[in-house]
C-alpha cells in the first residue's frame, strides 16, 4: 500500500509499505509497520493520523519509488507527478489514482523489533466506483498490486 502522512508543516508525504493489514471489524482497525528510521514514522508519530491508498499494478513505478526515495530530501507527489486530494476525515491526503482509501487516526502504537506497529481505526473509506461490481470490488478491473522482494504482481483470469 502507499501511505500519506503530513507533518506540522503541512507537507504530505508517501511512503510504500508492505507491513499493513486489517485487524479488526469493530471497531474498524488496520495496522501498518513502520522503521522509526522513516521520515514518514516521524509524521505519523507527530500528527496521529494516516491515510493508506490502494494502489492498482498501474503505479508500479511510483510506488517503487515512494519506497525507496526519503521524503526528507524530496515532494514524492510532485516528483512522481501523483495526484494529492484532500482526505475528508483525516489531515494527510488521498492519492487520486489510487482506488481505495482509508483515512486512520492512530489509536494505539507498539515497538515490534526494528518497526514500530502503528495500529489505526477507520475513520473513512472510500472506493473508485467504477471497479465496483454488485457493490463489491471487480478484482480483474481494479488490479491490486501486491509486492514480494521489489517483483511486483496483480490478479490474473487465468485459470491455475
Amino acid at each position: 500500500v502507499m501511505v500519506t502522512c503530513v507533518g506540522s508543516g503541512g507537507r504530505p508525504n508517501i511512503i510504500t509499505l508492505g507491513m499493513y493489514m486489517p485487524i479488526s471489524f469493530d471497531p474498524p482497525l488496520v495496522c501498518i509497520g513502520v522503521s522509526p528510521k522513516r521520515y514518514s514514522h516521524r509524521l505519523i508519530e507527530e500528527m496521529g493520523e494516516f491515510v493508506v491508498n490502494v494502489p492498482s499494478i498501474n503505479l508500479t513505478e511510483e510506488m517503487n519509488f515512494c519506497g525507496i526515495r526519503s521524503g526528507r530530501d524530496c515532494d514524492k507527489f510532485r516528483e512522481t507527478g501523483l495526484t494529492p486530494v484532500p482526505a475528508s476525515k483525516a489531515r494527510p491526503p488521498l492519492i487520486e489514482e489510487c482506488f481505495g482509501h482509508l483515512e486512520c487516526r492512530v489509536v494505539q502504537s507498539h515497538i515490534c523489533g526494528d518497526h514500530t506497529l502503528f495500529v489505526g481505526e477507520v475513520l473513512r473509506a472510500s472506493v473508485n466506483e467504477d471497479l465496483l461490481s454488485n457493490g463489491n470490488l471487480d478484482l480483474m478491473k481494479a488490479k491490486p498490486i501486491v509486492q514480494k522482494n521489489r517483483v511486483y504482481f496483480s490478479v490474473t483470469d487465468r485459470k491455475a
